[in-house]
């Protein structure tokens, strides 16, 4: 009787911890609304996200990177080198389709909207810029074995950005962007490398640890998103609510639309005999319409007089976010639902 009493209390106590973990694991699901709810809130009560500043962004990022780096292996990483083609079709995403759109939105929004030139330079320097590393994130909550290639593909066109991103404002902008290297490199190196680094150590070396705390990553990576969306909103606010606002507002969104149907458009037609092409199109899709707007945001802030330069980077930060994470929950049902 006691035996009994004591199996059924061992066995509740499991499934309640069962449970738990299948909650904290299932935090990812909740990205997209807690990415919305922490915009309308950043709108709405400023203060709640302005204490987030720059300072806290590589450390955030940082984090992002590090789960991906337990949840991921060296062998990952390798397999990833082996897709040369694929790795080019994203570096082309980024740094050919991105561009050519910038500049097809930027020229709509002085000729078919009348806006100010410097707000088309503002759109066009968005699309200049290297990939986001949320969009390695995007791509481990919705196809974990692809976030290997992500990576590689987000570092390669961060690392050379440093060459590409001048290059491509003096051609579309007619401004020369002079970029901190040294800068560029160990952000790169804090942001990216360290915390993969770290996290694949500890998951080669130190399994049971990293089983131990694997569970509570996914909620974490929530809150640490979630900030991160909000923060540039609130800091930026006037700037997006500001007269040219809402142009400028529908003019990102076609930009980030375009971009991200592009690269799953793309992929499906150059990749359309790969075992894994829904996948990678999903990937590349994200590699091509999420890109790192906050460092469009600060060489707009350093270089351009002009402050309305800063209103499409400040938007597009949020505007990027949201349909990245829209896109995460959209195809992860989807998955399910072809798996069921």
């Amino acid at each position: 009787m006691l035996n009994d009493e004591w199996s059924s209390g061992i066995e509740l106590h499991s499934n309640k911890e069962a449970s738990l973990i299948t909650i904290l694991k299932g935090a990812n699901s909740f990205l997209p609304q807690v990415v919305i709810a922490s915009t309308v809130l950043a709108l709405i009560f400023p203060p709640s996200f302005k204490w987030f500043t720059n300072r806290y962004y590589p450390p955030a990022l940082g984090f992002l990177m590090f789960a991906v780096g337990v949840n991921s292996s060296e062998k990952d990483f390798l397999e990833a080198f082996r897709r040369p083609t694929t790795i080019l079709a994203g570096y082309v995403g980024q740094f050919v389709v991105k561009p050519l759109l910038g500049y097809l939105f930027g020229t709509i929004s002085m000729t078919a909207f009348g806006l100010p030139t410097s707000l088309a330079a503002g759109i066009m320097l968005t699309s200049c810029v290297s990939g986001a590393q949320l969009s390695n994130y995007a791509t481990f909550l919705t196809d974990p074995p692809m976030a290997p290639l992500s990576i590689v593909m987000t570092s390669i066109s961060t690392a050379t950005a440093v060459f590409v991103t001048p290059l491509l404002s003096l051609l579309l902008i007619g401004k020369k962007l002079p970029v901190d290297v040294k800068g560029m490199v160990s952000n790169i190196m804090q942001i990216v490398i360290t915390p993969i680094l770290t996290g694949l150590i500890l998951n080669r070396f130190f399994p049971r640890i990293c089983s131990a705390f694997r569970p509570f990553l996914p909620p974490l990576s929530v809150l640490v998103t979630a900030l991160c969306v909000g923060a540039p909103l609130a800091i930026n606010v006037e700037s997006v609510m500001s007269p040219h606002g809402l142009s400028v507002l529908l003019l990102v969104i076609a930009f980030h639309a375009s971009a991200f149907i592009s690269g799953f458009a793309f992929t499906g037609l150059f990749f359309h005999d790969s075992p894994d092409v829904k996948a990678l199109q999903r990937t590349l899709s994200f590699e091509t319409g999420m890109q790192s707007s906050l460092l469009a945001l600060a060489l707009a802030n350093k270089f351009f007089e002009d402050p309305l330069v800063s209103i499409p980077p400040a938007i597009s930060t949020v505007i990027m976010s949201l349909m990245g994470f829209s896109l995460v929950l959209l195809w992860a049902r989807r998955k399910e639902s072809a798996d069921c």
